[in-house]
């Protein structure tokens, strides 16, 4: 017979790594307590606005979804990716702070909410499933981290060729590859990088007939990273 969270909520929602070590007793307390929700967004569609006070953090089930910046002038910065089981908004929920940020479906998605408003009560007893899910949280809050200093390494460098090599590398350090798949589009990767579209494609066309990489679409192949 299926427990109550098997029956509301498919297997691989309590495998991600939020609910990693999560007791049977927790995960039915968490789908009894309405903790958790699941919705659709079709793509484009804004998910947080900036300003908004959010109490839940988003956990992508299926497809992707932009962390993104947009200043006085309508430009847009990309922060992050978010691709499926991996955590968004997760800081603002736990703060209640403002969102600095919006989240945008750049795909049909479907996101499950965690609602953080009771992950302050004590854990004890039959709730020491709580202690667990606090420090799930930390890790990937600390990986989160990780990831937005990444971006900033990649953001620092002055020059276009810099930035790109910068990004690549990563993305080839992180593969063990030297040929790998990006997560953005052209417009993705260039409002990542915070760069003009046309300029970064023109930079890549360079880099490519010098030979120090070759690109198709999102896939891509160092050659000679040199600056």
């Amino acid at each position: 017979m299926k427990s109550l969270a098997d029956a509301v909520f498919p297997a691989e929602v309590f495998s991600l790594p939020l609910f990693h070590g999560i007791s049977e007793t927790g995960r039915t307390a968490l789908v009894s307590s309405g903790w958790l929700r699941t919705c659709s967004f079709e793509k484009n569609q804004t998910i947080y606005h900036m300003g908004d006070r959010v109490s839940e953090l988003g956990i992508v089930l299926s497809g992707s979804v932009f962390v993104e910046n947009t200043d006085l002038w309508g430009n847009r910065s990309i922060l992050s990716k978010i691709t499926p089981g991996q955590v968004f908004a997760e800081t603002y929920a736990f703060c209640r702070e403002p969102m600095m940020v919006n989240v945008t479906a750049a795909e049909a998605s479907t996101v499950l909410f965690f609602n953080l408003r009771n992950l302050d009560q004590t854990a004890d007893g039959d709730d020491a499933w709580l202690s667990q899910l606090r420090s799930n949280m930390l890790r990937i809050s600390m990986q989160k981290n990780l990831t937005l200093s990444n971006r900033i390494f990649c953001t620092t460098p002055k020059t276009i060729r810099e930035r790109v090599l910068v990004y690549l590398a990563a993305q080839s350090a992180k593969t063990g590859a030297d040929t790998f798949t990006i997560p953005f589009d052209r417009q993705g990767l260039a409002d990542y990088l915070n760069l003009d579209r046309s300029a970064l494609s023109k930079e890549l066309g360079k880099m490519q007939k010098e030979g120090i990489l070759e690109f198709h679409k999102n896939k891509f192949t160092l050659r000679h990273p040199s600056l």
